[in-house]
């Protein structure tokens, strides 16, 4: 084996050395012809379609079941809703068995059942061995009819999308991506609708068993299995695995239409962290079913499906701008899908860059293709298109794919003749039809001061785009002249307790160097924490990692991070984190009875709420024993993972004020990690000037 890879080697290096016009002499032999094998095809008395394959090549079977369901269905205020019950199917546990339960013995046999449900089908799938199939099909049917959803994995699942939630400005090519597709669909429409901290709190345990109800019952589900397996045996194996499943429900209704009219133009998302700009530029596309389709799929192909199409040769090799760029004619098999231009470009090649594909969009639309372009073209995209087909897997999951969404099994062979009767004139009839500058929506992630060129100067609509992400609701605890009044005289005297008001007042700076000690289930690292407050909001904090440093430094409006890969503008998420940490601060926090922009209320047995007008939030819980405070709970800006209590011990005297030395930190009501403060400096003179001093 390890010969004939070396000799593969040497041939391949071969190959490459041959000079460089050889390639167009290589000959490769034709892709074989597409064929639809034998299908097994029967309907369960409950109503449930079934398609079998034999295939014994390998001693496997897998299976595959589509649900005509999908998140176009979750309610306007629980978006993400479908996303977390196709999780849940799998994750909670089925039958008699734990979800725990169900990995340890699928890792056990090297066998495998997944479920999800995306924006227009949900599935159950499995793999397994021959000589398992019983176990896994057992684990399957379960999966698919008797979901056991437990509380713990729901809310595990709605945390995990927050955090997702919380990331998503993080990735720039991801916000190009997401706000041209809402933009393009409509942002009030299933289709462009986003998560929200607010949609997922607002999911509970009876939506997401109502929400599987509604939509898993037999006459809604298609099941195809392929393997290793005699038919006639597969069938009445399914048969009796899924006899006593017999729920039915009303027909499920059509999925929303997209009817958008988006406004040309384009729109900004500033993100002041990046070197480069990403773009995607486009409209609305079609469907897989329009007679136009093939010369779309060939159009786009031509313009940038790959190293020789033009807007590469012409944007990314002859004027050097674009990292990269690509074109494609999105088309979905039962809504229209998106004619995109996308890529990433040097930020001062901004316009340029945009100019440049206008260009060639107009080139093509006006002018006829070349005849070497139109057939390399039809060549790529037949072939790339039958290597769906290539095994008996992927065909039967094509198969019934289209069974799902209602094409004709011989879908594959229209296309395939509708590619090669493609024609130049073909090409630009469409580009004129299809593709129109003017309904162009272009969406720019970037920093504007860097664009070298203004916007403007391309003579369209701009407008900026808000990225800011909704904080969760924190439910404020109503307030009564009464627990207004007690809540003051309730901080008063713990802040007694810590020193007194005056001391507090007096403070103008701080220094505090702690450890802090991560939860084996959060990794375990251990950190060196230093952070530096200077009034009136300069804050700074130094953290030694295993990897390295990272420093944060804001005034109170802009700041800086600094990380072993470099300088950068603080981003928004960060910034909020220094103001709340800001908020939070001893001195602050234990001032705030004495703060217009701030509100005390006492909650009873020693709790007291405390806020500020800009939406900051903490609870904290007084001792009754010693009169200081015992801990704080507060939910942390752009963190999808829980509330963070704070819980104070080994109270020590610092230049006249007691402080924490030992913090227990919980999240989610978990243990997260133990900080031990080894040092704190009040008022040591520390200037605007240490504190803001860059690496």
């Amino acid at each position: 084996m390890k010969k004939t890879l070396l000799l593969l080697a040497f041939s391949s290096l071969a190959a490459f050395a041959q000079p460089a016009a050889s390639w167009k002499a290589i000959k490769f032999p034709p892709l074989k012809d597409v064929t639809i094998p034998k299908v097994e095809e029967t309907t369960l008395p409950n109503g449930m379609k079934v398609y079998l394959l034999e295939n014994h090549e390998l001693p496997t079977v897998r299976g595959l079941a589509l649900v005509r369901t999908g998140n176009l269905f979750d309610p306007a205020d629980k978006v993400g809703l479908a996303g977390i019950t196709g999780e849940n199917l799998r994750a909670g546990g089925a039958g008699k068995r734990t979800g725990d339960q169900i990995d340890e013995l699928l890792e056990n046999i090297a066998a495998s059942v997944e479920s999800q449900i995306g924006e227009g089908i949900g599935s159950v799938s499995f793999n397994a061995l021959k000589e398992d199939t019983d176990t896994v099909m057992e684990i399957f049917r379960d999966v698919l009819a008797a979901p056991t959803f437990t509380q713990d994995k729901i809310d595990l699942a709605k945390r995990q999308t927050r955090s997702g939630i919380s990331r998503r400005n993080d990735d720039a090519p991801g916000i190009g991506q997401r706000e041209f597709t809402n933009i393009l669909y409509g942002r009030n429409t299933p289709y462009g609708w986003m998560l929200e901290y607010s949609t997922i709190d607002n999911i509970q345990y009876k939506d997401v068993t109502d929400f599987y109800r509604r939509y898993f019952f037999p006459k809604n589900v298609i099941v195809a299995v392929q393997g290793d397996f005699s038919a006639a045996e597969m069938k009445s194996r399914i048969e009796k695995l899924f006899a006593a499943w017999t729920v039915q429900q009303p027909p499920v209704p059509e999925f929303p239409k997209v009817a958008n009219t988006p406004k040309p133009g384009i729109y900004v998302a500033t993100k002041t962290d990046v070197t480069q700009t990403n773009f995607a530029i486009g409209q609305i596309g079609g469907t897989l079913k329009d007679a136009d389709y093939p010369a779309l799929e060939v159009m786009s192909d031509i313009l940038g499906g790959g190293f020789k199409s033009r807007l590469f040769r012409r944007v990314r090799t002859e004027l050097g701008y674009a990292y990269g760029i690509s074109a494609s004619w999105g088309a979905n098999y039962d809504h229209p899908g998106l004619f995109e231009i996308t890529g990433s470009t040097k930020s001062a090649s901004t316009v340029d860059t945009l100019k440049a594909i206008d260009q060639e969009v107009r080139r093509i639309r006006e002018n006829p293709v070349t005849a070497e372009e139109l057939e390399s073209s039809k060549q790529t995209v037949a072939n790339s298109f039958v290597f769906n087909f290539d095994t008996p897997a992927k065909t039967l999951n094509r198969l019934l794919t289209y069974r799902y969404f209602g094409y004709p099994d011989d879908f594959i062979f229209t296309y395939q003749k509708a590619i090669a009767a493609v024609t130049r004139a073909d090409i630009q009839r469409v580009a004129a039809k299809y593709i129109d500058p003017a309904k162009f929506v272009t969406v720019a992630v970037g920093n504007p001061k860097d664009f070298g060129k203004p916007l403007s100067s391309l003579d369209q609509p701009i407008s900026d785009l808000d990225l800011t992400i909704p904080e969760p609701k924190q439910d404020k605890a109503a307030g009564s002249a009464a627990s207004l009044a007690s809540g003051k005289v309730l901080l008063a005297k713990a802040r007694e307790a810590m020193g007194g008001t005056a001391k507090l007042q007096a403070i103008k700076d701080l220094t505090q160097i702690a450890t802090m000690q991560l939860d084996a289930a959060a990794g375990g690292l251990k950190i060196t924490q230093t952070g530096q407050w200077l009034a009136p909001a300069h804050f700074r904090q130094e953290n030694v990692l295993p990897f390295g440093k990272v420093i944060s430094y804001s005034d109170g409006t802009t700041g800086w991070s600094a990380t072993p890969q470099g300088l950068i503008p603080a981003p928004e998420a960060q910034l909020k984190q220094i103001t709340q940490e800001t908020f939070r601060m001893w001195w602050s926090l234990m001032l705030s009875d004495t703060s217009a922009d701030r509100t005390v209320n006492d909650l009873g047995g020693g709790k007291l709420e405390i806020s500020d007008k800009a939406g900051h939030m903490v609870t904290l819980v007084i001792d009754p024993k010693t009169g200081l405070p015992a801990s704080q709970t507060y939910a942390p800006p752009g963190n999808g993972n829980g509330a963070v209590e704070e819980v104070y011990a080994d109270w020590q005297e610092v230049s006249g004020i007691r402080l924490p030395r030992k913090i227990t930190l919980n999240q989610a009501g978990k243990h997260f990690a133990d900080v031990t403060v080894v040092s704190t400096a009040l008022n040591s003179g520390l200037t605007a000037e240490q504190i803001s001093k860059k690496p």
